[in-house]
């Protein structure tokens, strides 16, 4: 992989001086361009972009240059693919590694589209940023339309071009990229308030004070006609006609039923078989739950929040008890971050709109809206007394707590699959939770999420530097040990200089990978990644037979890792952010089928300050999107399902780790998004007709 960014000499210390004309960025005397994943062709004026890789672009780097006289970024852009393109331009500062100004754009396939960004006037309380540290997007970044909004403009240092979210072996090109002169956009009348003005800025529910849109809540009243109108809505909507008790395709062939979820191959396709032999493809969404908007106060790397926050209840009041709920997956990532004090939103306007007995009321509708809206599946991550209620089929998941390899990184370090503790762990929760082994309603299991894997020597790297008492460690040195007899013997193999065999094992330097060393790194990698795998496929052989494994939800992956996990998993599952579930390249040696377990559209004409991961521009967009997505999975002979993240959107001020998307299904308030539904249903109730059909 190339370095992202590539220091380069000469200056462009002429923007500062060259008067009303608009400058090029591109064709200037010693500008020049750095690749990421990602191989490019120049021409005048124009780069062209061959994706190498599904995160791919290109950066112009130069020194400090001051774009104080100019009032727009505006280049040409052009997909020559033949899907939808994320296009993501960042503006950097002089030394800063996080984006002055960040904006996201949509490349339609084919087109060629002249695209501009507006750079406003500079903030005239800069410090007020300051107070957003636990935000992914902040207030002034959705009225202005940017993921971020504060750069200084006397010290510009790069530009980068960025696919991100895409797929590999797109072709896109840039051209003519400028700076056009001019007085900047005035500000929204908010950037003029100060900062005591400007806090609270959240309102009781949850929601931003400073804008309007349609469903917003001002009061409780509001609540019950959205309650009201729903009713109706779902009345009309009663869900497909063609589904069986599991809501799998009552009107498809009818296999052998054995009581419980299975995959097969019929007719070149891969699909889910429900308890009572009928067909199922999973539809469904992550993270069903009451608690989907809490958000940080207060915690060990958080300063007090409060101030945030139009009306927070007094201890001892009606709704103090929200202080107290939460999600019981995400509960764990708050503990571990040192958050101590939170607020729930969403259970708290569910407590305002279905009274005292709210949980009831919400698992009940749940389930009603979900086969209204022809989804069948309550994924992942979701309410274990919502899934437990026998109406809807549901994902569980596991993640594995034991010994971790130290040195890993990713939502968790990655666990040592050669410590007793690992295997005792999925032994322990899959006989903790007898109750969904046995249970026909139960999917299957994901066991973890979104590991970071690294690159194909990642793993042995880090292995090599561990504490002595590691044990991936020891069984490393046990195989070297057996293949080369003496350290002499490793040495000469791998040019080392090791005193001894206890030298190695005490070693916690960067060996790294070289030309003599790789093919044994290379290869108790594969010995980390199988022995991960098969201790959790013992497991459920032994403790959940017949029950599936459904993978561990890659997000980065080699065709190796593949490989050997399709060894030992019934499903491959991916978290696939994209336009549609392609490209899914599974090695030619690999035939299984595949669930996709995260995917979502967002925009930011509801009152949310970050569209999640791939933005649309407005909800119209994005049910169009949604069904796009869906349909291009349904064409996919392995694809036995998507599901969406998630079901209600998160705390505008954010999550534990500051996550703040607009990606519900429904809002803070539990209002649907009407645009959504509707693609939804028009994708889902002909979901089994369309999967035959293409």
């Amino acid at each position: 992989m190339r370095h992202f960014f590539l220091l380069i000499i000469p200056t462009l210390l002429f923007l500062a001086s060259c008067g009303p004309k608009s400058v090029s960025l591109l064709d200037r005397e010693g500008v020049k361009l750095n690749a990421h994943q990602a191989s490019l062709t120049t021409a005048p004026s124009a780069v062209r972009i061959h994706n190498e890789n599904r995160n791919a672009g290109f950066g112009i780097y130069h020194s400090v240059a001051d774009w104080t006289p100019y009032k727009a970024l505006r280049w040409t852009a052009e997909n020559h693919s033949a899907e939808p393109m994320p296009l993501y331009v960042r503006v950097y500062n002089d030394g800063n590694n996080q984006p002055g100004l960040f904006k996201r754009y949509v490349l339609e396939p084919g087109s060629r589209q002249t695209l501009t960004l507006e750079l406003p006037e500079p903030m005239p309380y800069p410090e007020i940023y300051k107070e957003f540290p636990f935000i992914r997007n902040s207030p002034y970044g959705r009225i202005s339309g940017l993921y971020a909004d504060n750069l200084d403009y006397a010290h510009v240092e790069k530009v980068t071009f960025f696919n991100g979210r895409g797929y590999p072996d797109a072709e896109w090109t840039v051209s003519d990229v400028e700076l056009v002169p001019g007085k900047k956009a005035p500000r929204d009348k908010l950037f003029s308030m100060t900062p005591d003005e400007f806090f609270p800025f959240i309102d009781k529910y949850g929601q931003f004070k400073y804008a309007e849109w349609p469903g917003k809540v001002h009061e409780d009243a509001d609540l019950q006609k959205a309650r009201e109108a729903e009713e109706k809505d779902l009345a009309a909507y009663p869900g497909p006609k063609d589904r069986s008790k599991y809501g799998g395709w009552a009107a498809g062939p009818k296999l052998e039923a054995t009581g419980h979820f299975r995959v097969e191959k019929i007719d070149g396709k891969w699909w889910m078989v429900d308890p009572e032999g009928y067909l199922f493809w999973s539809h469904g969404v992550v993270r069903v739950s009451h608690s989907c908007a809490v958000t940080p106060l207060e915690g060990k790397n958080l300063k007090n929040r409060c101030h945030y926050f139009e009306e927070l209840p007094a201890e001892g009041s009606e709704f103090a008890p929200f202080y107290r709920t939460y999600d019981a997956l995400l509960k764990p990532y708050y503990t571990a971050r040192g958050i101590d004090s939170t607020y729930d939103f969403s259970s708290a306007n569910l407590y305002r709109k279905y009274g005292k007995d709210y949980l009831a009321s919400f698992g009940d509708i749940c389930h009603r809206r979900l086969r209204s809206w022809g989804l069948n599946t309550i994924a992942n991550s979701s309410d274990k007394d919502i899934c437990l209620m026998d109406r809807t089929p549901y994902m569980d998941r596991l993640e594995v707590v034991s010994e971790p390899i130290a040195g890993t990184t990713g939502w968790w370090p990655f666990m040592d699959p050669f410590d007793p503790s690992f295997t005792a762990s999925v032994e322990k929760q899959l006989t903790d939770r007898r109750r969904e082994v046995e249970d026909p309603w139960c999917l299957g299991f994901f066991v973890d999420n979104e590991i970071k894997w690294g690159h194909e020597t990642y793993l042995a790297e880090v292995v090599l530097k561990a504490p002595a008492t590691q044990a991936a460690k020891k069984q490393f040195l046990a195989d070297l040990k057996v293949k080369y007899g003496t350290i002499a013997g490793l040495n000469d193999a791998w040019g080392s200089s090791f005193a001894s065999w206890d030298a190695l094992l005490q070693n916690r330097k960067n060996v790294g990978t070289t030309e003599k060393n790789r093919a044994d790194l290379l290869a108790f990698n594969h010995a980390v990644i199988h022995k991960y795998f098969s201790n959790i496929r013992q497991a459920f052989d032994k403790l959940a037979p017949g029950v599936l494994y459904m993978g561990c939800r890659f997000a980065g992956y080699t065709e190796d890792l593949i490989s050997i996990g399709a060894r030992y998993c019934d499903v491959i599952s991916f978290n696939r952010y994209g336009f549609t579930v392609n490209p899914i390249n599974l090695p030619e040696s690999v035939d299984k089928p595949v669930m996709v377990g995260e995917y979502h559209f967002g925009a930011l004409d509801r009152g949310m300050f970050h569209s999640g991961l791939i933005d649309v521009g407005s909800q119209e967009r994005r049910a169009e999107a949604y069904v796009h997505y869906v349909e291009s999975a349904l064409h996919h002979p392995n694809v036995i399902g998507v599901h969406w993240h998630q079901f209600s959107d998160q705390a505008t001020t954010g999550r534990f780790d500051g996550e703040n998307l607009q990606v519900g299904f429904t809002d803070v308030c539990d209002t649907p998004y009407p645009e959504t539904i509707a693609g939804i249903r028009k994708v889902g109730y002909g979901m089994y007709e369309y999967r035959k059909n293409n």
